[in-house]
C-alpha cells in the first residue's frame, strides 16, 4: 500500500518519542569539583605550610595540610572515594601543586618583598559540568587575599585581575613550565577525578536520602511520562487508520 502524508507524519511522531535522547555532551549530572588551597613562605611553629580543601557543589569531601601529608576524607562522600584509585593518585597531584607553588611563591617573596612578614598565595581550581554539560577547568589565584590572576587552560591565556598590582605583573603568568602544569591537571586529571566522583555521585545520594534531581524537574518528568502514556493510542490509531482506509478504498 502507498503511505500517505497522514500515516508519515504518525510515524515520525512515534520515533520522535522512542528514539533515545543523547547528551550533548560529557557530564550525567551537572557537578562542580573544586579544590581551595592556602600556602604560605612561612608557617607558625606548628602549623602547616599548606592546606587544601576538595569540595563538590560546595560541599567539602576533602583536607589536606602538608604537616600530615596526608588526604583525609570529609563526610559521605569522601568516605565513598577513599578507598578508590582515584584518592591516591589525587593525593600525588595535589602534593606536586603546591611544592610548585610554594617554589614559586619563594622565588616570588625574594624578588619583591624585603619585609619579614610572610607572604601566602591563595588558589582555587575549579572543574565542572557547565550548562551545556561538557567539562572546563579555570584557575584563580590570588596574594595576601588579593585576587591577581585568572587562568583558562582549555586556551593557556592567564588574565590580570584589575586593579592590577604591578609587582606581581609576570609573576606567575610569564612561567610556561606553570603554564603546561596547570594545563595537564586540568586537561588530564581533573577529568578522570571527576568521572570518579561522578561514578559515586548516585551511591552518595542513596547513602545520604538526598534528592537527586529538584522537585520541579521530578513533576516534570512524571508529566512527561503521562503524557507519552496517554497519547500513544491516538498515535498508533493514527498511523493504522490511513492503511485501513486504502484497503477499504
Amino acid at each position: 500500500m502507498a503511505w500517505t502524508g497522514g500515516s508519515s507524519f504518525s510515524l515520525g511522531l512515534l520515533l520522535l518519542f522512542f528514539l533515545p535522547v543523547r547528551p550533548t555532551a560529557g557530564c550525567s549530572h551537572a557537578l562542580s569539583l573544586s579544590y581551595n588551597f592556602n600556602i604560605t613562605s612561612r608557617a607558625r611553629p606548628g602549623q602547616p605550610w599548606c592546606e587544601i580543601q576538595g569540595l563538590v557543589n560546595g560541599n567539602q569531601f576533602l583536607s589536606y595540610d602538608c604537616r600530615s601529608k596526608e588526604v583525609k576524607p570529609v563526610g559521605p562522600l569522601g568516605m565513598k572515594l577513599k578507598d578508590t584509585a582515584f584518592w591516591e593518585r589525587q593525593k600525588e597531584t595535589l602534593e606536586d601543586l603546591v611544592e610548585e607553588l610554594r617554589r614559586k611563591l619563594l622565588d616570588i617573596k625574594t624578588g619583591i618583598f624585603t619585609k619579614s612578614h610572610p607572604l601566602t598565595l591563595q588558589g582555587r581550581l575549579v572543574y565542572e559540568c557547565g550548562p551545556d554539560r561538557h567539562p572546563r577547568g579555570s584557575w584563580q589565584f590570588a596574594f595576601n587575599e588579593q585576587i591577581t590572576h585568572r587562568f583558562d587552560p582549555e586556551t593557556g591565556n592567564w588574565t590580570m585581575v584589575p586593579p592590577e598590582d604591578q609587582r606581581f605583573q609576570g609573576t606567575l603568568d610569564s612561567d610556561g613550565e606553570l603554564t603546561g602544569f596547570l594545563m595537564r591537571i586540568s586537561n588530564g586529571d581533573c577529568k578522570g577525578w571527576l568521572q570518579q566522583v561522578l561514578e559515586h555521585w548516585d551511591e552518595m545520594l542513596e547513602t545520604t536520602g538526598a534528592p537527586a534531581t529538584t522537585p520541579g524537574v521530578v513533576r516534570v518528568k512524571g508529566t512527561a511520562i503521562r503524557l507519552i502514556t496517554s497519547i500513544l493510542p491516538v498515535l498508533l490509531t493514527c498511523s493504522i487508520l490511513p492503511g485501513i482506509q486504502g484497503r477499504l478504498l
